[in-house]
């Protein structure tokens, strides 16, 4: 059984707001232009090195992109390497993220 998880962007705000989540959006900088989650580490999917990861920290961590794909993708390889237990992917990503009517940071 492997531990990826699915959430919802609702409930990622909520556990930000909890503080019971580390939020890793994986779009690469000029993508970030449009806006960016609040707390969210940048480590874009083209430079993406496992080493920067937040492991060990009892927080859930959870993956970020555009429409929920590349996040996906890495939300995978975390996991299925070991890198880290469990992890979440925020299903449609950022555009879901705004249909949600969550608040984005603008630059």
């Amino acid at each position: 059984m492997t531990n990826i998880f699915e959430c919802e962007p609702k409930e990622v705000q909520s556990w930000l707001e909890q503080r019971s989540v580390i939020l890793i959006d994986v779009r690469e900088e000029s993508e970030l232009i449009s806006g960016r989650v609040s707390g969210a580490i940048n480590l874009p999917l083209s430079r993406f090195d496992p080493d920067k990861l937040p492991v060990h920290t009892g927080k859930r961590v959870a993956f970020l992109c555009a429409h929920g794909i590349r996040s996906r993708q890495v939300t995978e390889y975390v996991v299925l390497n070991g890198l880290l237990d469990n992890a979440f992917n925020v299903t449609g990503g950022v555009s879901a993220w705004l249909q949600d009517g969550l608040p984005l940071e603008k630059p």
